[in-house]
């Protein structure tokens, strides 16, 4: 069962649209605080700005959420337990008095909720040492298997993005670029790669997973560049991946370790206007999918 608050299931009820929002970015796992709460408060503010309601996902006391409330926010934001899609069922059973949500975890919320839309920083993806350790992130099964629209700025930029891209070609997921045919990779606008189509409205996207949706087909990915005015250097950033992946060799660092360690190394490398640019590509990614959702909503 998944619980709401009264302002998700009011909304929910009456078809009106709301943005599911995983909740990792918000916890010390995501970003520092106060950075996060700032995160939270800026993409919740943009949702709500746009007409659409804003549903937190977490575990709570195991209880699964899809509109945590507000009350409950502060246990979000000091949760050091990160819940994977495959976590749920033991977080609930074990009654896990905290757990914030990743990609793959909230899809399964949203899309037993009702939720069409949800919005992230960056997804995971493919690993750079994927042929070697079989790392892929539980995210894109969940963006194919989901029926829910994902708006994200692209994939984690220290993964092995073309086999992400070959990932989510192979399990039939529609990779949009808003208004763009380059493949952001979250803290750049480009990454070198294209997408096979470009979207230059909330109208058209929001058509497009209509579409999927009736054809009983998986979910999609709105893939939306990093505003100009907060992309970072392409050439510091992929210096500092290239020395962080290093040290995360020689440690032996896998699985869940891996991307805290390499986002400490970029904090570390950009003197924190990583940071920056994570608040304002989340809260962008935020406002485009409130405007999707209000289309879905129309539709």
């Amino acid at each position: 069962m998944i619980d709401s608050n009264d302002e998700v299931s009011s909304a929910l009820s009456a078809l009106k649209p709301v943005v599911a929002l995983e909740t990792t970015i918000f916890s010390n796992l995501g970003l520092p605080s106060p950075a996060n709460e700032q995160a939270l408060d800026r993409c919740m503010s943009a949702i709500r700005a746009l007409g659409a309601v804003p549903a937190l996902t977490a575990v709570i006391d195991g209880r699964i959420w899809a509109g945590v409330p507000t009350e409950l926010h502060q246990r979000v934001l000091s949760c050091g337990v990160k819940i994977a899609e495959r976590d749920l069922s033991v977080a609930t059973a074990q009654e896990l008095a905290e757990g914030v949500t990743t990609v793959s975890a909230s899809l399964a919320i949203a899309e037993r909720a009702g939720i069409k839309t949800f919005a992230t920083g960056g997804i995971g993806g493919v690993h750079r040492s994927s042929a070697e350790t079989g790392d892929i992130s539980a995210d894109l099964n969940a963006i194919a298997r989901r029926n829910v629209l994902v708006v994200s700025a692209g994939a984690k930029a220290f993964l092995d993005l073309p086999r992400t891209l070959e990932f989510l070609e192979t399990h039939s997921v529609p990779v949009l670029g808003w208004k763009t045919y380059d493949f952001p990779a979250f803290y750049t606008r480009n990454s070198g790669l294209r997408v096979g189509h470009r979207v230059d409205s909330a109208l058209e996207v929001a058509k497009i997973h209509q579409s999927r949706r009736a054809l009983g087909q998986g979910g999609s990915l709105l893939a939306v560049p990093i505003p100009e005015d907060a992309e970072l250097d392409a050439q510091s950033i992929n210096a500092a991946i290239a020395e962080s992946l290093a040290r995360v060799e020689q440690q032996k660092i896998s699985g869940a370790q891996i991307t805290p360690h390499v986002l400490a190394a970029i904090e570390t490398a950009t003197e924190g206007q990583s940071v920056a640019a994570n608040l304002a590509l989340a809260e962008n990614n935020a406002s485009i999918a409130a405007r999707v959702a209000v289309e879905l909503a129309a539709l």
